[in-house]
């Protein structure tokens, strides 16, 4: 099990954790997928997840393409996981660093992949710092755009099907980045030792 780090609840019941670990061995309904448009895997965060939960998310990816288009910022993909812990991986397209108008399309990737996930009935999701690996977006931005989003998500839901978001993050700098940004927010929640 991931060490949680620190976590905070909102009014409406949705409780947000930040988790140290990988999300590929997240227990939850869903993971979310920093994925390409054309949901080819071929690296980072994406590569991981098809590795861990073989080619059915890969024929699942391809179906979808086939049949719905390309993926954007705003119309993420979902298939099974596979043979990972998480039931479902929503796949979200989050920009890269340098394409342009980057803060307000991973704010709409982010709120998308609640939506479905919402929409869907999913209880609990893990989340990636989405578009701060092989897609270049600082991660400091990245942290304030990310906790803004989930926040804006939980206040317009006064009883959501989506409980609990943990966003897991493998790697120590982008753990402590997300970290002071949460706590600068949430000053009085848990922290672990």
């Amino acid at each position: 099990m991931s060490p949680t780090i620190a976590h905070t609840h909102f009014a409406s019941g949705l409780k947000l954790t930040l988790v140290h670990g990988d999300l590929t061995q997240a227990r939850v309904t869903a993971i979310v997928n920093a994925a390409g448009e054309r949901l080819a895997h071929g690296g980072g965060l994406a590569a991981a997840i098809v590795k861990g939960g073989g080619p059915a998310i890969r024929r699942q990816s391809d179906e979808w393409v086939a049949e719905h288009g390309p993926i954007s910022h705003d119309k993420p993909a979902l298939t099974g996981a596979g043979d990972l812990p998480a039931e479902w991986v929503i796949h979200a397209v989050g920009p890269r660093w340098g394409e342009g108008d980057e803060h307000p399309k991973l704010a709409t990737a982010v709120r998308s992949a609640l939506a479905m996930a919402e929409q869907r009935g999913f209880t609990s999701l893990g989340l990636p710092p989405i578009s701060t690996g092989i897609f270049g977006f600082p991660v400091d931005q990245a942290a304030e755009i990310v906790l803004d989003t989930i926040a804006a998500f939980a206040a317009e839901r006064p009883d959501p099907a989506l409980r609990d978001i943990q966003l897991t993050i493998i790697d120590q700098a982008t753990l402590d980045t997300f970290l002071a940004a949460f706590e600068a927010r949430w000053p009085r929640t848990f922290k672990s030792a």
